[in-house]
């Protein structure tokens, strides 16, 4: 059995409460993690302010930046366990597992040498006075973490709000939480005071619910669905509370009659398929241009065809999905598809030998004439392809704007004014040309547009995120 970490503390809930954590790969219920409510957030929020009262509030910034890189060695440290308990958690392969765990690190290495560099300002005023600018941390900052890359999204959340010196409570998603809850013990084994990091497990409508409504917190960090994220908007207004939306997205690959057909068939494969789709930058769209269209749909359905699904230890193209719920969720929209009369391309395969009740689906990818089914609105979150023709630039760009969502999208064309325009013309917080994804990407400012969210993460800018200006003027006569 697991248990939360408040004040320092290794804990259990309050009601005595447990949840079971279910092994994706197996189906079978594996441990428990505790079943938090809202008085274990209330003394997680009340740890986290004790703590900016005291020891921590009192670590000046390059002591803070000093802790984050001890912890990002940390983690290096103990990657492959890491890895292990990522991979167990949520089912993805051993490769992938590894390198979120080596992301995770990054993030705290990244805001580490970040934590003392968001600077003030001086500005020019009335003669006899002087005006400055200064950062200051927010407060106490939540954060709900979905189940997809629990290490990772822990890492780009509150990496930069224990920089900025906030003091973090985090409720993790119940399906995936273990790799978080361990790399908050390392915290305190490397320096990290009491009540600077609180992590509350528990169910979304219980612990969820009550931290982001809960009138102590000062941010709320959410990664999720469009309809909870609404529901973590509305609470947040009511203690008047900024915050961070990332919500999905349904991003759109943009391929002209001159792309490099080995370059981006397997880089829009990848996009689909990393994490069994499980992911909100997933290239879910492919517009694909006519003059090119049977040629790399060709390379497209022999390399999609080559995915397989499989166990962590297997190390294949994917996993299975988080829950049963999920797959069945995917299992409906494939077969959504086939009714719609869309054409099934090419199928990946789940490799033999994989436990008869793991939750496991097969890559699909499907081919529509027109953009209009439902799996070309609605996301996913599978490893589910659907491919629409276009025929002028103009058509491309309306298509890949038809959607509710905003979140990312890629360019693949050799024409430089092309890149440009398209990319300038899509509707999404990150566009990217002839690529897609850049392996993470820690430096880069992430969010999205639309329904997708708002606010942004990663990059410095998470650090102005995470911290709020306070402008001093001070009169001193001429």
């Amino acid at each position: 059995m697991n248990q939360m970490i408040i004040d320092g503390q290794k804990i259990d809930a309050a009601n005595q409460q447990t949840l079971d954590v279910i092994n994706p790969t197996t189906g079978q219920v594996f441990t428990t993690i505790p079943r938090g409510g809202a008085e274990d957030v209330d003394r997680a929020v009340k740890a986290a302010r004790k703590a900016l009262k005291g020891d921590w509030g009192k670590v000046p910034a390059f002591e803070r930046g000093r802790l984050l890189m001890k912890l990002s060695r940390a983690v290096m440290d103990h990657q492959e366990e890491l890895a292990q308990i990522e991979a167990r958690d949520t089912g993805k392969p051993l490769s992938t597992a590894r390198n979120d765990i080596a992301v995770l690190s990054r993030y705290f290495e990244f805001y580490a040498g970040g934590a003392d560099k968001l600077h003030g300002d001086t500005i020019p005023f009335l003669n006899g006075y002087s005006v400055q600018t200064v950062h200051e941390p927010l407060g106490v900052t939540a954060h709900i973490i979905p189940w997809n890359y629990p290490a990772q999204m822990f890492g780009r959340s509150v990496a930069p709000a224990l920089a900025m010196g906030n003091a973090a409570v985090v409720k993790p998603a119940e399906d995936a939480c273990l790799s978080i809850l361990r790399v908050a013990e390392l915290a305190l084994e490397v320096g990290f005071p009491a009540g600077a990091l609180n992590i509350v497990t528990g169910l979304g409508e219980e612990a969820g619910a009550a931290l982001s409504r809960h009138p102590g917190i000062n941010f709320i960090s959410f990664t999720g669905s469009n309809e909870v994220g609404v529901l973590i908007q509305q609470a947040a207004a009511l203690n008047a509370v900024k915050c961070v939306l990332e919500l999905g997205g349904k991003s759109a690959h943009v391929v002209f009659d001159d792309v490099n057909i080995d370059l981006a068939v397997p880089a829009i494969v990848r996009g689909i398929v990393h994490n069994t789709g499980q992911t909100c930058t997933a290239g879910s769209r492919l517009l694909l241009q006519k003059g090119v269209y049977d040629r790399f749909m060709q390379a497209l359905a022999d390399e999609f065809a080559k995915t397989r699904a499989g166990t962590p230890e297997m190390d294949l193209t994917c996993g299975p999905v988080i829950n049963r719920k999920q797959m069945e969720r995917v299992n409906r929209f494939i077969e959504k598809g086939r009714q719609e009369g869309l054409k099934v391309v090419a199928e990946g395969a789940v490799a033999e030998g994989v436990p008869a009740e793991g939750f496991f689906v097969t890559p699909t990818l499907f081919a529509a004439e027109r953009h209009e089914s439902e799996l070309l609105c609605q996301e996913i979150f599978g490893p589910v392809l659907v491919v629409v023709p276009f025929e002028t630039e103009a058509e491309a760009i309306e298509l890949a704007n038809a959607t509710d969502y905003g979140l990312m999208g890629a360019v693949w064309t050799e024409n430089g004014g092309r890149q440009q325009r398209v990319a300038r013309s899509m509707e999404a917080g990150q566009v990217y040309i002839n690529s897609f994804g850049a392996g993470g990407g820690v430096e880069l400012p992430f969010g999205g547009v639309k329904r997708s969210g708002h606010g942004r993460e990663k990059g410095f800018i998470a650090l102005e995120e995470m911290s709020t200006i306070k402008t001093i003027v001070h009169h001193h006569g001429a």
